[in-house]
């Protein structure tokens, strides 16, 4: 994958909340980019090293909905296990109408960073939509 290619996400300003704009070649890309910027969100400075790996696996009946349940079982993640979900890998299928999200985290202990608390994933402006160059999403959240 060249840099070109590497999924992306930026925090965008929205009034009391805060929203995560990303786009990747694939879909798996841009649900890894969101969950890198929901991270974002929670932390200015998210350490490079450290924390263990965790699964996370959801399945929805709509890609949006997916997206949805995939982001608000990382903040449930954080809260059970105390720790910031980063360095997000996602792999995102659909099968006869159903949408599987498999996917992994690094769970930084929230005891190693100043983090700021995002209470939930919104429907609100939410987008997920293929592109001529790959995916897009908009996610707000909750702050």
């Amino acid at each position: 994958m060249t840099a070109a290619d590497a999924p992306e996400f930026a925090l965008r300003e929205h009034t009391a909340d805060v929203a995560v704009e990303a786009t990747a070649p694939t879909i798996s890309g841009v649900f890894a980019a969101v969950a890198d910027g929901l991270a974002a969100a929670m932390c200015d400075d998210v350490p490079e090293t450290g924390g263990d790996r965790f699964s996370v696996d959801v399945t929805a009946e709509g890609a949006e909905a997916a997206l949805f349940d995939y982001l608000d079982e990382l903040i449930y993640e954080r809260d059970v296990r105390g720790v910031l979900p980063v360095d997000n890998d996602a792999t995102v299928t659909e099968s006869g109408g159903e949408w599987t999200v498999s996917a992994s985290a690094r769970g930084v202990p929230l005891a190693d960073v100043v983090a700021r608390d995002v209470k939930a994933v919104t429907y609100s402006e939410m987008d997920l939509t293929e592109t001529d160059d790959g995916w897009h999403a908009y996610v707000v959240f909750d702050v």
